[in-house]
């Protein structure tokens, strides 16, 4: 069955067609939901969620643009929508961003690590650092989508990257 069919059967609510779909973009949509939430069972609860809101509104989709680019972006603004339900997004400071550069020295370090302290992060900023950094959101962008200034979107992101730097400076130490 070609895309086009399954998603024209996922509109008349067809649950074996559901199930592909599922089958088909779960692997690739858990990625998304693991980078937004703070741990695995989390991660697979905004999966969930996101499938539910794709086929409410798998309607809307008029096959203009990507599929999975469509997808994706339910999936992340489900994730962020829960979020700004939780309201800890706002940060009291807004200090300029600063580029924080990260020694090469400190490049030895496990994917499954890095997503680990980026899952460990404040939600305010592993959102802020994940649109930022991960999927090249601007912090206008940013900003519209958390319901926060562009500066605590700047501020967020420096925060988070100093996070990341310590915990991966201390990584290092512990290991030498």
């Amino acid at each position: 069955m070609s895309l086009e069919e399954l998603i024209h059967n996922c509109k008349k609510g067809d649950r074996k067609a559901q199930e592909q779909l599922y089958r088909k973009y779960s692997g690739m949509l858990f990625g998304t939901c693991l980078k937004y939430s703070r741990n695995k069972t989390e991660a697979e609860d905004n999966l969930h969620d996101s499938f539910m809101t794709i086929f409410d509104k798998i309607g809307q989709y008029k096959f203009k643009g990507s599929f999975e680019g469509w997808i994706k972006r339910i999936t992340v603004n489900t994730v962020l929508q829960k979020y700004r339900k939780e309201e800890y997004l706002n940060v009291v400071s807004e200090n300029i961003e600063e580029e924080i550069e990260i020694d090469s020295e400190f490049l030895d370090i496990s994917l499954s690590t890095l997503l680990r302290y980026i899952q460990e992060l404040p939600n305010k900023y592993r959102l802020t650092f994940n649109m930022y950094v991960l999927d090249g959101y601007s912090h206008k962008e940013i900003s519209e989508q958390l319901g926060t200034s562009t500066g605590t979107s700047k501020s967020n992101l420096a925060r988070a990257r100093t996070i990341l730097k310590e915990k991966i400076k201390k990584e290092n130490i512990n290991i030498a």
